[in-house]
């Protein structure tokens, strides 16, 4: 490596960001860029390991220590070379991925790991702001033609792999924008569309065909695309909330995440939501019931639409501060995590189960009832007992359902195309990504259920690998 000394010499420096009270006025990204020097010192951190385990916790196979190396040189354009071999979107995991590299870094034996994530995201806003990323046509067309069905992640990456490979790709997309959970799910102060848009600029580029507000199955039908496509893409997604079955569901004011996120989103495109279809937390006290990243980027969202009170549940207990004897490295590390929005505010409250909510005599949410739980392993099956005499009730006007995903979508692509559904309610298919369905492949959470963006674009690359194969010997 650059400096054999660094990881001895320099600590782990979080990325600087933008003031608590500046940054919950309006939609815009958290985190600033490092100060001059300081990459140089946090890439030198990265060790002559012998055994590069971030590899290992890189579903892409990402090539960490090499463009650490390159930004100690200063060799940046080397950099994003070596980084675009292996992911498509570096800008999109820079700023999206919870960095899983950086949990089997080896350094994170007994130190900080190293700021993979934050090196990614430097070396391909460079790349952008040096003009070295433009677009790239492939220099000859097979005239083989592929439909994407899904703009997300693994559908995006799967398009530009085929159409690298001189292949034509249409993508379908059911929403009036591209970009799937990426434009509709990811708040903007997470990741500001123009970061999408620049990419899906490229992609248009170099050839991609996009058609939005094309809902698959009903506007253009399974045989439409069997009969005019050599191979279809099955790549929408799971995105089949998960349902809180209590009494009082149904109450006005009570509304999956995702309904709720992609409606700021839109403002924040500059969309106009009716008043009568609005939801909004300004004023409100909310509780939002999930404590992963979506329930994260809701407290974000309500921070930022003026809330008088914000609780955060969670089924689950609290996670230790350091791994515990059963989460060896170099596996994730199942540890307590403060993501930007909990920094702003609001409580978290852990061990917690939601029994019913309460309306008021217009049939709006008025209060939540629950109790906390003791989580209980027997059998390797796990349970939650309540607590006696923990029951509690609290004021709730608005409540946010962030509890995951079940699955995909079963709509009439699938019921059409026949394809099998495998035991986790996802697209079954072979280790070659296709379905059950000769010709028809699936690729990311449509196949793999709820998982990471990373995940997504590792599946899309596998996918558009097994397709370019399928399509060489069809």
């Amino acid at each position: 490596m650059g400096k054999a000394t660094g990881f001895i010499e320099f600590a782990r420096v979080k990325a600087p960001s933008r003031p608590l009270q500046e940054r919950v006025g309006d939609y815009r990204h958290v985190y600033l860029a490092y100060p001059d020097g300081e990459l140089t010192r946090q890439s030198a951190r990265c060790m002559d390991c012998g055994v590069p385990f971030c590899h290992q916790g890189c579903p892409l196979g990402n090539l960490i220590p090499d463009w650490n190396d390159l930004v100690y040189r200063d060799s940046w354009r080397a950099a994003v070379e070596r980084l675009h071999q292996t992911n498509n979107f570096p800008e999109f995991t820079g700023l999206l991925c919870p960095a899983p590299c950086e949990g089997s870094c080896v350094l994170g034996l007994n130190q900080d790991p190293v700021t993979i994530k934050a090196i990614e995201l430097a070396i391909v806003d460079r790349a952008f702001d040096e003009g070295w990323i433009v677009p790239e046509p492939p220099a000859a067309r097979t005239w083989k033609k592929v439909a994407v069905v899904g703009s997300g992640p693994a559908g995006l990456a799967a398009a530009a792999q085929l159409n690298r490979a001189g292949h034509s790709v249409t993508v379908f997309e059911k929403s009036d924008r591209v970009g799937g959970l990426l434009r509709y799910g990811i708040p903007e102060f997470k990741m500001e569309k123009r970061v999408l848009d620049r990419r899906l600029d490229l992609l248009r580029a170099e050839g991609v065909v996009f058609r939005t507000s094309v809902n698959v199955g009903v506007g253009v039908t399974a045989a439409d695309l069997q009969g005019n496509f050599d191979a279809v893409l099955l790549a929408g997604g799971a995105g089949r909330p998960r349902d809180l079955p209590v009494p009082g569901r149904d109450l006005a004011g009570v509304h999956f995440a995702m309904e709720y996120l992609a409606q700021q989103n839109r403002r924040c495109q500059g969309d106009e939501v009716p008043e009568a279809e609005a939801i909004s937390a300004a004023g409100k006290h909310v509780i939002i019931i999930g404590g992963g990243d979506t329930g994260a980027d809701c407290l974000g969202t309500v921070h930022r639409q003026g809330a008088a009170s914000v609780h955060q549940f969670e089924l689950l207990p609290t996670p230790p501060t350091e791994r515990a004897a059963d989460n060896p490295w170099p596996l994730w590390p199942n540890v307590f995590r403060t993501s930007s929005a909990h920094e702003e505010g609001g409580d978290r409250l852990f061990s917690v189960a939601t029994t019913s909510l309460a309306g008021d005599a217009s049939g709006r949410v008025a209060a939540l009832h629950g109790h906390r739980v003791n989580r209980v392993v027997s059998g390797g099956r796990i349970t939650f007992e309540a607590v006696a005499g923990s029951a509690f009730e609290m004021r709730a006007d608005l409540v946010l359902l962030a509890m995951g995903f079940a699955g995909c979508e079963k709509g009439r692509l699938l019921e059409e195309l026949g394809v099998r559904i495998g035991e986790r309610d996802t697209v079954w298919r072979d280790d070659r990504g296709m379905t059950s369905v000769p010709g028809v492949f699936a690729a990311g959470d449509m196949q793999r259920g709820q998982s990471l963006i990373v995940w997504a674009i590792a599946d899309g690359r596998q996918a558009a690998a097994s397709i370019d194969a399928y399509l060489a010997t069809d």
